[in-house]
């Protein structure tokens, strides 16, 4: 990114969250056990003082876990390929409190052989919860892998009450 970042962590329900912003829009929401959390000093520094960009964002991210928001309304630059900009815009369009597959994507996307491509843009989505990669479950309905771990990934469905058909496969 060529703008410099700074960072906000913010409490949530699945724990410690770590919100990243490059110039005037959020790059980044990491959960403390995602795969994709880059080390303290690729963050950029911490945010100093009130920063309206990432107060907002946590702002938004608290309503949602109270229930209050169900979609979010921030400038969004996530870095990544033009394909996995597609995915992550194909992500944002799945509606609150329900799921797709990665075949359901990457029908949309035009194409079933993307379905791993899929899976692996989804993987690596920067912007947890607010691009909504935990709405995506295997076409059995099970869960399956999440960069901040399945537990989160099952609270976020519950939270949406999207959790019933994949829940019995976690455990």
């Amino acid at each position: 990114m060529a703008e410099s970042l700074r960072h906000l962590r913010a409490g949530s329900p699945v724990g410690e969250l770590t919100l990243v912003a490059a110039g005037d829009a959020l790059a980044a929401v990491y959960l403390p056990a995602s795969s994709q959390h880059p080390a303290p000093e690729q963050l950029g520094e911490p945010a100093s003082g009130y920063d309206p960009l990432l107060e907002r964002a946590a702002r938004q991210l608290a309503e949602y876990f109270t229930g209050k928001r169900r979609n979010f309304d921030l400038p969004l630059e996530p870095e990544g390929t033009a394909f996995q900009r597609r995915v992550w815009s194909a992500l944002s369009r799945i509606p609150f409190g329900e799921t797709r597959t990665y075949l359901d994507l990457a029908l949309e996307l035009g194409d079933a052989r993307l379905t791993r491509a899929v899976g692996t843009a989804n993987g690596r989505n920067p912007l947890s919860i607010v691009v909504p990669c935990h709405r995506v479950i295997g076409s059995d309905g099970s869960l399956t892998g999440y960069a901040g771990g399945l537990p989160a990934k099952l609270l976020l469905l519950r939270l949406e009450g999207s959790a019933r058909e994949a829940e019995p496969t976690l455990f």
